[in-house]
């Protein structure tokens, strides 16, 4: 416990959470705190937040490593499975059925995404935040053309509709469904040989090679998992709200970056914790659904995103021990002699 109050990002993040409750609390004359506003931010935060921890585990990776293609995988995994998975299995008679086939297909989607990003990095060599970009337009086009650029309406599954809208004791499912994610990451970074080989490729990729680590199969894992992650935010998303969409979640991409970048993952690689990245999450959230109640537009929003972007990654570089302007003189100190002594 004392090892994790001594991380001053934690500190910084934790206190920023309590600000913002505090402030949204007296802004909306403690109505903010109602437990039905704590479920639906809960509801909504998992398909951002995992987003966010693909992104990270790209950054941790290092070499300039970045996954761009989440949003759009998580949409195309969503499109994929709404078209495929009814040709499959009928909801009215198996509605379990159907919800595990669509989870099925959406993940195998998701991997098949991330192996490709893995595969374009790490064996042909292309730059990671290109490649991403393209990937990302290419999963946006083709669930566009699997959609034909509508929205793809969800089979009517209790089941499915249970992931997206139940509560359990209390708790949104999705909710809970992040926290076993999240928790699993955590533990593959600080405890797995995968982790530390991660760490150690990010933080110097010539003393993982020489160390014997496969550079080539870390960052095709590496990307892979993060693809798995968000086709797992897309059903996710396709659960709550009963549809799909090629174009869902336009800013999404940026929230999650932001969500990283706060968390203290160095964009440079080496670094990153999961417990961070939950309190940066869930500090934007509150964000969020203050904006919400103070009826702020979303364009304002997508403005504010993009400056706490730019100033956490320009506080990452600047040191501002080099901007005193005055620097006190360290004072001559005299040293007496001791009596009898002789000066030399």
């Amino acid at each position: 416990m004392k090892r994790q109050f001594s991380d001053p990002q934690l500190n910084f993040l934790v206190g920023i959470n309590v600000l913002i409750l505090v402030a949204a609390t007296v802004l909306s004359h403690g109505d903010f705190l109602d437990v039905y506003n704590f479920q639906s931010m809960a509801s909504q935060l998992p398909e951002l937040a995992l987003l966010a921890i693909g992104v990270s585990l790209a950054m941790i990776a290092g070499n300039g490593g970045i996954d761009l293609s989440g949003l759009g995988m998580a949409n195309l995994a969503g499109v994929v499975a709404a078209t495929v998975v009814p040709l499959l299995v009928d909801a009215d008679a198996t509605p379990w059925g159907y919800t595990g086939t669509f989870i099925l297909v959406a993940l195998v989607t998701g991997l098949l995404g991330g192996l490709l990003n893995g595969w374009l990095i790490a064996g042909v060599g292309l730059t990671p935040i290109l490649c991403t970009l393209g990937t990302q337009l290419i999963f946006t086009g083709a669930a566009v053309v699997l959609s034909r650029g509508s929205s793809v309406r969800l089979a009517s599954a209790e089941p499915m509709s249970m992931i997206g809208n139940e509560n359990l004791f209390g708790v949104p499912i999705p909710f809970i469904i992040f926290m076993v994610v999240l928790l699993a990451i955590g533990w593959l970074l600080r405890y797995s040989p995968f982790g530390i080989r991660l760490f150690l490729l990010g933080t110097n990729a010539k003393a993982a090679r020489y160390a014997g680590i496969p550079g080539t199969r870390m960052l095709v894992t590496t990307y892979a998992l993060c693809g798995v992650l968000a086709s797992l935010a897309g059903v996710i998303i396709a659960a709550r709200t009963a549809s799909v969409k090629a174009d869902y979640g336009s800013s999404y991409l940026l929230i999650a970056i932001l969500v990283a970048v706060m968390a203290g993952v160095r964009p440079q690689g080496g670094y990153g914790r999961m417990v961070c990245l939950f309190f940066s999450a869930t500090a934007l959230q509150l964000l969020s659904s203050t904006f919400n109640l103070l009826d702020i537009s979303n364009f304002f929003r997508d403005c504010a995103w993009g400056l706490l972007l730019l100033c956490f990654l320009a506080s990452a570089r600047i040191n501002f021990a080099d901007y005193r302007f005055f620097t006190p003189r360290k004072s001559a100190t005299l040293t007496q002699s001791p009596p009898g002594s002789t000066n030399k």
